[in-house]
């Protein structure tokens, strides 16, 4: 039996799965959420009840609204909050984070560990902490009641990326000692660009807000992604390739991820979502306040398209999506969401990013 302390922040749906999960595995787990709402049952129960692809109970050793000292006790802490909150969550630990830690995001969506990193500094952390992210959770799951969670099922394989990438193998450890199924990706901007979530996500929730809206039941991506929805979104698949070509990344299309992950083939993006089997029955959003336009919008394409106008790319499909959706939901996604600044890579060159992501070098002195 493992006795390895891990710390999950966050106790929504995947932050309940990653906290049942690893309990049911040994490991003793700290779960800290800033609500106690969530957190009551599952002290009341000592843990998680599991079902789905893994079945069984996973104890929760504490839960805890407040971080304090006791987080210092932790090498490994998982962050599994929606993107919009991660730089919360910096300055919510920073006071107790120190040299030899490790802290992954689950996910990092664009730009994750660059704006957790920052916002350290920005506290005044100035500690050895090891900041990464995943390109995805884990596994897809469902709080289904109090202190019961549901795990869909798992990827196959995980990709993550250290800040810097030279300490890649210092984070596969760290992980892999908890859960194995994640390998080394080229950098947190291979996590934060290969974010295909980005394109599936916003722009076919925009163009069917109307049906959202009257209340009309349908399939997401089968019947959402209609023949001229689906020339939209690969037209901003387009602009996030152009995005990461900028920064010397020759990334997969969300088509070519359709067929490396569900086996789903077609002449185009439509046909392939159309073959993919595991879409079938994903029912809309019954709502347009919902992460795909909440969490998407701020924290995956509006630093994206940040990206593309630093790096002279333009992205007028990524743009117009963003305008829309701020309008629509009643806010200023380019105020609100995670810009150049935001990532500490305000004023930086194409080639100062690619130094600072892979090997560390920050030469305040260069930055414009």
């Amino acid at each position: 039996m493992r006795t390895r302390r891990v710390a999950v922040i966050g106790a929504g749906h995947g932050g309940q799965a990653m906290a049942a999960y690893l309990g049911l595995l040994g490991f003793r787990v700290t779960l800290y959420n800033r609500s106690a709402a969530a957190l009551e049952p599952i002290a009341a129960q000592r843990g998680i009840h599991l079902e789905g692809e893994v079945r069984g109970f996973g104890p929760v050793e504490r839960v805890a609204c407040t971080v304090g000292p006791e987080l210092r006790r932790f090498r490994l802490v998982m962050v599994v909050v929606p993107a919009t909150a991660h730089r919360q969550v910096a300055a919510w630990c920073a006071p107790f984070l120190g040299d030899g830690q490790v802290v992954v995001l689950h996910p990092g969506r664009t730009g994750g560990a660059l704006e957790f990193h920052a916002a350290l500094r920005a506290a005044g952390n100035r500690a050895d902490v090891l900041v990464g992210e995943a390109q995805t959770l884990l596994f897809a799951s469902r709080v289904t009641g109090p202190a019961r969670v549901r795990i869909y099922g798992f990827k196959h394989r995980v990709r993550a990326a250290a800040l810097p990438a030279v300490r890649n193998a210092e984070l596969l450890a760290a992980l892999r000692e908890v859960l194995p199924l994640f390998s080394a990706a080229e950098s947190v901007l291979e996590t934060s660009l290969d974010n295909v979530g980005a394109v599936f996500h916003p722009a076919p929730l925009l163009l069917n807000a109307g049906r959202v809206e009257a209340g009309e039941p349908f399939e997401y991506y089968r019947q959402g992604i209609t023949p001229a929805v689906a020339r939209v979104v690969e037209a901003l698949d387009a602009e996030r390739l152009a995005v990461a070509s900028a920064l010397g990344l020759q990334l997969r299309t969300a088509r070519q991820w359709l067929a490396e992950t569900y086996g789903a083939q077609g002449h185009d993006l439509y046909e392939a979502v159309q073959g993919n089997p595991t879409y079938r029955g994903i029912a809309a959003p019954a709502t347009l306040a919902h992460r795909y336009l909440d969490e998407d919008v701020p924290a995956s394409l509006v630093p994206m398209a940040a990206l593309g106008r630093r790096l002279g790319v333009p992205t007028p499909v990524m743009d117009g999506v963003i305008h829309l959706a701020g309008a629509l939901r009643g806010t200023d996604f380019w105020r609100t969401g995670r810009t150049l600044g935001h990532m500490g890579l305000r004023g930086m060159s194409a080639e100062q990013i690619r130094r600072w992501v892979t090997l560390g070098e920050l030469d305040e002195a260069l930055v414009v």
